[in-house]
C-alpha cells in the first residue's frame, strides 16, 4: 500500500541536513497539527525546489507577510523518520487560495531487470500546501543548507574534503588544500 499525504494546508515547511558536509542526509520536512512528514530527498533537489520556488514566486508575486527570522524556515523536528525517498517534485499555485503546492512522489529505480512496472497510483505522494511566505523561507532555508557543504575546487568542480583535494584537472601532480 503506497503512502499518500495531504497537508492542507502546512503548519511548517523546512529542508535541512542531518550529518557532517560530505556524509550529510537532507531532508523535506513538513507539519499540520499533530502530522509529521519527512521525505528523503538530495542535495540536488534541494538546490532546483529552492531555484524553481523562486521562478514561481517571480511569475506570481512574492508574499506580502514577512516571514520570523533571518532564515524563516525552522529546523528538523524530531523523530525525523522518512516516508520515502522522493524522485519527483513538482509544483503549483492556487490563486483562488493564493497557495504553493508542494507534490513529492516516490522514487523508483530505473532498473527495469529487477524493478517490474509500478502503477503510478501504486506509489507515495506527498502533497504540501504552504502559503507563499512558507516556501519562500523554504527556498532560503534550501539555498544556505546546500552552500553549507564542502568547499567546491575551482578547477575541477568536485567537493575538497577538510584534509586536501587532488584535482584530476592537474592530473593529481598538485594537491589543492584551499581556496583563494
Amino acid at each position: 500500500m503506497s503512502t499518500r499525504i495531504e497537508l492542507d494546508p502546512v503548519g511548517r515547511i523546512t529542508a535541512a541536513s542531518v550529518g557532517e558536509p560530505g556524509q550529510r542526509t537532507f531532508y523535506l520536512q513538513a507539519r499540520k497539527d499533530d502530522v509529521l512528514v519527512s521525505l528523503l530527498i538530495e542535495k540536488q533537489q534541494v538546490a532546483l525546489l529552492s531555484m524553481h520556488i523562486d521562478e514561481l514566486l517571480e511569475r506570481v508575486g512574492a508574499p506580502e507577510e514577512e516571514v520570523e527570522g533571518e532564515a524563516g524556515a525552522p529546523e528538523l523536528e524530531e523523530p525525523i523518520t522518512p516516508e520515502f525517498r522522493v524522485g519527483q517534485i513538482g509544483l503549483g499555485y492556487d490563486e483562488r487560495r493564493d497557495l504553493v503546492l508542494v507534490q513529492c512522489d516516490e522514487y523508483v529505480p530505473q532498473d527495469e531487470e529487477e524493478q517490474p512496472q509500478l502503477d503510478p497510483d501504486e506509489l507515495g505522494r506527498v502533497r504540501l500546501w504552504a502559503t507563499r511566505a512558507q516556501v519562500r523561507a523554504l527556498a532560503r532555508r534550501g539555498e544556505q543548507e546546500v552552500s553549507g557543504g564542502r568547499p567546491i575546487c575551482p578547477m575541477c568542480g568536485e567537493a575538497m574534503e577538510p584534509e586536501g583535494h587532488f584535482c584530476i584537472r592537474s592530473n593529481g601532480h598538485r594537491e589543492v588544500t584551499r581556496l583563494t
